[in-house]
């Protein structure tokens, strides 16, 4: 497998539900600092430390969990700028699980 092409760069995720994320990955790819620049929780950021796989040459399996207890997992595909993302966090009526799609732009 190649090297971590996405540690040390910034991109902004655009996802299908009209959330917009900076996400700036650690220069060794092992941590992520999102912040939220549109939707619902805008204004939110957070450290995280990621759990990562490279699956196939500039396809990587991302994953982490929130201090919220939301987890999230992207597959990142840095060869088409897409990203397919599942999370899961709790309501009042118990957890919840979506899945969406979204692009990459370099930032």
């Amino acid at each position: 497998m190649s090297e971590l092409t996405y540690a040390g760069k910034t991109f902004v995720l655009r996802v299908d539900n009209g959330v917009v994320f900076r996400n700036t990955y650690a220069a060794d790819g092992t941590a992520l600092h999102y912040e939220t620049l549109e939707g619902p929780t805008k204004g939110a950021e957070e450290n995280v430390i990621l759990h990562t796989a490279e699956v196939a040459p500039g396809l990587f399996m991302l994953g982490w969990v929130e201090e919220s207890g939301m987890t999230i997992t992207h597959v990142m595909n840095l060869n088409a700028l897409t990203v397919h993302a599942f999370w899961t966090y709790e309501t009042g009526e118990g957890r919840v699980a979506e899945l969406h799609t979204g692009v990459l732009e370099p930032a």
